[in-house]
């Protein structure tokens, strides 16, 4: 069905405060999969387009705020792939960048009050109920379709690590990261990094999603404020990790787990000599909506 071959390399990721000598830190680079269908969305969306496809459903309708890296993601795959597409964006109307890309990719969107947005579901019954084409794609792609796209990161590996690290949202990508080490009968710790305040609820997400993740750590002091939040030592070290790496991360998700990683290392809450894989999950152009604070 797709033209395209969606996957990424890994590669040593050298920066100072993870150059330790008791330590080997690698980095699986997701953010290079696309430049608008990257990291963990293309793993997502892969098998509900497929799906899709399968039930003849021609227009995809999914949901996200105004710097949602998902509804740009679907939005290009869309075009792509021949869908057409509709996306309900929480809150007022606003005009930026990502949107505009949206719009460029096809995208219909729908500005709905935030009181409106918590049941999707009704929304979408209620706009697009009659509509036989419809096919339903929930907030960031959670699912459990989603979670086959996101195993697949753990076959494509050529080695074993002692832990791997990855920011965490809705819990998907790390659910399926579980999934994948399972059917590999890998030994590696998963160590989720909460970006949203009050992150204690993603263990009970995670195992609603995949009941047999019982190798997942949630980290839920590393949000900075909650979703979306940054602070100055945030914004410093994004700083930081981009010129000295040249590897390009944003502070709602990626910076947020490297920053998570550093500090774990400073810590010493790894075992010496133990090999660490980081998850680059992409979704670059949320960057734009931060910039005036860098």
């Amino acid at each position: 069905m797709f033209p395209f071959h969606f996957s990424s390399p890994t590669e040593r990721l050298r920066y100072e405060l993870l150059n330790e000598k008791d330590y080997l830190v690698d980095i699986k680079r997701d953010d290079l999969i696309h430049p608008f269908i990257s990291g963990n969305k293309w793993r997502k969306l892969k098998y509900m387009l497929q799906d899709a496809r399968k039930k003849g459903k021609n227009h995809l309708i999914t949901f996200g705020g105004a710097w949602s890296n998902h509804l740009l993601a679907t939005a290009a795959a869309a075009a792509s792939f021949g869908f057409k597409t509709t996306g309900f964006v929480r809150g007022e109307p606003v005009e930026n960048t990502n949107l505009k890309l949206c719009q460029l990719f096809g995208m219909h969107l729908l500005y709905v009050t935030r009181d409106a947005y918590r049941d999707k579901q009704e929304l979408f019954n209620h706009h697009f109920g009659k509509d036989g084409d419809a096919y339903f794609i929930n907030e960031g792609g959670a699912s459990e379709l989603a979670l086959l796209g996101c195993a697949e990161i753990i076959a494509e590996l050529a080695t074993d690590y002692d832990h791997m690290v990855c920011a965490c949202g809705t819990g998907t990508t790390i659910a399926g990261l579980s999934m994948g080490l399972n059917q590999r009968n890998s030994q590696t710790k998963l160590h989720g990094i909460s970006v949203l305040a009050g992150g204690d609820f993603l263990s009970e997400e995670v195992k609603k999603l995949y009941s047999d993740a019982d190798n997942i750590t949630i980290h839920t002091e590393y949000h900075f404020g909650g979703y979306a939040k940054t602070k100055p030592e945030l914004v410093d070290f994004t700083k930081s990790f981009v010129r000295q790496t040249g590897i390009l991360v944003e502070p709602v998700y990626t910076a947020k787990a490297l920053f998570a990683l550093t500090d774990l290392v400073k810590k010493h809450q790894f075992e010496k000599g133990s090999k660490i894989l980081f998850i680059h999950t992409g979704g670059l152009i949320g960057i734009l909506g931060k910039l005036d604070g860098f």
